[in-house]
């Protein structure tokens, strides 16, 4: 009998009777007043007066008065280049040592503060992801299991005093002591730079360790998991890890992904998706009967929401500072937001670059819908991520095959506008793109009446083209930056998708 794992498995279960069900109202009342309370002598707080907020009658009111909205390059400008440089009681206490480094979809390359504070908070929460383990009934043996965490790594680059890397490389770099007999690959292979090393190494070791959960980016999960039945001649991950039971995916959808993983396992297993972000750990799933996921309203972080209608938002998918943002405890269930976050890394009333939207307002339950900057609408089309991948499932479903990753641009040729989508299909599907292309344009037309309004007038024609899914990787891997924690732009822009076919072009597999 694993009577350790009993012990723990007890233990979280009652954890999770205890705190789970906190109200997302008076959680979020008391973080914002902490927020404040913690950073009123900074420059930020002296300058826009936090003292004065937290003396008043409605602290979140005067709060949203008083502060103005920022997108990260703001951010940088006026505040963040100042703690990047070094300098100390700037927008947090004290003087950051750790930087998360993303050559994200918003801007060309960020720079996000890392606190100790925000350190603690992103461990917190994953002790919170463990305690939603406990509504999933797995077994006591589950508990005494290792946990494959991979992602950047840990091996953070030493930049003007300070530490640099993505964020999962420096979460894993500073897991406590207690964790590391249940850490997998440790210390030494987390450490290397090169992913394809990283992942021969972990190949190696992988039948001296018993793996009970993996967490990481789907995409480059596959990639490891495949590295590692090949390496040990098995046919399925199972034959080398018969325990492997939970994976955790973060930050993007799992569902394209979804058909690849089940070839990969000799058994079904139980999918856990997490919103981890550079800013901070943002969501959890708490409940096996859904997949939208809890945004952790008590753990150093205060969320606001704005609608996401065009009104509301600048050419440059900032949001304006004339829109009225939302708390939790007014939000619509269906409505798409944008999330503004203030946290313990210092960002205030921060656009996070992430549209959502709540599924069930009570429980603080929410779906990523998109990001501001993949919001189709040149012409009208007003599609957001979330209906695409839809789209995707369904011609995946339609079409057999299995649609990974795609892109999509309004492009304006000889004078009209049509969209140009890039499909990462795996499978033998070359010679139906015309078939893709009225099929795909019919179901966006079916779900979306805007879309339909727009093909009747501006926008004249669709156009898929199909490439292999590992041209998408390929091009992360020589752009950005393999294994990394980046997601592929579902809508670019004229100029980068330009950029992007010549790539395309020039490539060949």
């Amino acid at each position: 009998m694993p009577i350790i794992g009993e012990i723990i498995k007890r233990s979280v279960e009652a954890v999770d009777k205890i705190f789970t069900n906190s109200d997302p109202k008076e959680a979020q009342e008391k973080a914002l007043e902490s927020l404040l309370s913690k950073a009123k002598n900074t420059s930020f707080g002296k300058y826009y007066q936090f003292e004065k907020i937290l003396k008043s009658e409605n602290i979140r009111e005067e709060f949203a008065k008083e502060v103005p909205y920022f997108d990260y390059d703001q951010l940088r400008e006026e505040w963040w280049q100042k703690v990047i440089d070094g300098g100390e009681d700037v927008t947090w206490p004290g003087k950051v040592k750790f930087f998360a480094v993303s050559s994200g979809t918003t801007s060309t390359k960020k720079h996000i503060p890392v606190t100790d504070d925000m350190l603690q908070s992103i461990r917190r929460a994953g002790m919170q992801q463990i305690k939603g383990i406990a509504d999933f009934d797995l077994p006591a043996e589950f508990f005494e299991k290792e946990i494959l965490m991979f992602g950047s790594s840990t091996n953070l680059k030493e930049v003007n005093g300070h530490f640099e890397g993505e964020i999962s490389g420096i979460s894993a770099s500073q897991i406590p002591f207690w964790f590391e007999g249940f850490y997998r690959p440790g210390k030494e292979i987390s450490a290397i730079d090169d992913w394809d090393q990283r992942v021969e190494e972990l190949a190696k070791e992988s039948t001296n360790w018993d793996i009970g959960a993996i967490s990481g980016i789907p995409s480059w999960i596959e990639l490891m998991i495949k590295k590692v039945i090949e390496y040990n001649n098995a046919e399925t991950i199972h034959d080398v890890w018969p325990n492997f039971q939970v994976y955790t995916s973060g930050g993007v959808a799992f569902e394209p992904y979804r058909k690849s993983f089940e070839k990969l396992c000799g058994r079904e297993i139980v999918v856990i998706d997490t919103y981890l972000a550079s800013e901070g750990y943002v969501a959890t799933q708490l409940r096996k009967e859904t997949d939208s996921m809890a945004l952790i309203t008590d753990n150093g972080i205060y969320f606001e929401f704005v609608p996401f209608v065009p009104e509301n938002m600048a050419e440059d998918g900032s949001v304006n500072q004339e829109a009225k943002s939302v708390r939790i405890e007014d939000v619509e269930e269906g409505v798409d937001y944008v999330l503004l976050i203030s946290t313990v890394s210092g960002a205030w009333r921060y656009m996070i670059g992430d549209t959502i939207a709540f599924t069930d307002k009570g429980k603080g339950e929410i779906k990523i819908t998109g990001r501001t900057k993949h919001f189709l609408n040149v012409v009208g089309s007003q599609l957001s991520v979330i209906q695409m991948n839809k789209a995707m499932e369904q011609l995946s479903d339609e079409f057999d095959c299995q649609i990974k990753e795609f892109t999509v641009a309004a492009i304006l040729e000889e004078g009209d506008y049509l969209h140009r989508w890039y499909l990462g299909i795996g499978g033998e599907t070359k010679g139906k793109e015309k078939d893709f292309s009225s099929r795909l344009d019919a179901i966006l037309q079916e779900n979306n009446k805007n879309y339909k309004v727009a093909r009747g007038k501006a926008l004249k024609s669709v156009e898929v083209k199909i490439v292999s899914d590992e041209m998408f990787r390929k091009w992360t891997e020589e752009t950005k930056q393999k294994g990394g924690q980046v997601k592929i732009p579902r809508v670019m822009k004229e100029k980068d998708f330009r950029e992007w076919e010549e790539y395309v072009a020039k490539t060949k597999f």
